[in-house]
């Protein structure tokens, strides 16, 4: 296995004053992503008087970008860090809202059904790739995690060349097929019972490239069946066709215009 898991080079990101804050944000990056994903606009945040808790997802950040790592991720490590991550950033502050993205996004997505947060707001959640129907979504997950496991490069192009540096440049299928199984877990969850946050934001681009916008919009009709709470399925037009409109580095404009649309989100 190539890589040390303790050879971090993009550890989590706490930004505080040093004592609690009315408002903390707790930001969640993407699958092969680091904390750093979301550090601009965790800074945007912080300048609005916030504390931003910024955690690097299990098995990821790691110095050594080929890293076999990830392979080992399982559905059980993404619960007990989504509840971890709460549980301290409930910590810093008064109202807790998250924000993630892709993978994030499903996680802060299922700490809102399951963690009763002020607000959640998943953008772009991963429940299953965008060319593959829903229906088929579980079974093909399932049938994933029989085969061996493959690492995928995302642009197989560039391959080890692509940025941005702080992520890794390919993703492990029994990973993608791990997420996969937790969003089937947070689908049939929603169609129980309501979030346990007040507030539950699923923010959609509508050109979007990689992820299921439809399984992304029955999770927020599954929810909407339920009463007590808020919940917001917002799509954003006027963007390219792409998935990662986080990351500053891949697209400053689009990062800046999302970064816009969000602030108004969470900080209503």
């Amino acid at each position: 296995m190539r890589g040390n898991p303790g050879d971090i080079s993009h550890d989590s990101i706490l930004l505080t004053r040093g004592e609690p804050t009315p408002r903390v944000y707790l930001l969640l990056h993407g699958l092969t992503a680091s904390p750093r994903q979301f550090s601009e606009f965790g800074r945007l945040l912080f300048e609005r008087g916030a504390t931003v808790s910024i955690p690097r997802l299990p098995r990821h950040g790691l110095t050594d970008r080929l890293t076999t790592e990830l392979e080992g991720l399982s559905v059980e490590e993404l619960r007990e860090f989504a509840r971890a991550s709460t549980a301290y950033a409930q910590t810093l502050g008064r109202r807790l809202t998250v924000v993630g993205f892709s993978v994030g996004g499903l996680l802060t997505a299922w700490i809102g059904q399951n963690i009763p947060v002020d607000r959640a707001t998943a953008v772009a959640p991963f429940l299953g790739p965008a060319w593959l129907p829903t229906g088929l979504i579980g079974r093909v997950a399932r049938a994933t995690l029989m085969m061996p496991n493959r690492f995928l490069w995302w642009n197989p192009f560039l391959r080890e060349r692509q940025m941005p540096a702080h992520g890794y440049p390919r993703f492990p299928t029994h990973a993608i097929a791990q997420a996969i199984t937790l969003g089937q877990e947070l689908l049939a969850q929603a169609r129980r019972s309501a979030p346990a946050a007040r507030d539950v934001q699923i923010v959609l681009n509508a050109n979007e490239a990689a992820v299921n916008n439809t399984a992304a919009a029955e999770l927020a009709a599954l929810w909407s069946a339920h009463e007590g709470g808020r919940i917001v399925l917002h799509r954003l037009t006027g963007l390219p066709p792409s998935h990662d409109i986080i990351e500053p580095l891949r697209s400053p404009q689009v990062a800046r215009d999302v970064y816009a649309a969000l602030l108004d989100l969470v900080e209503r």
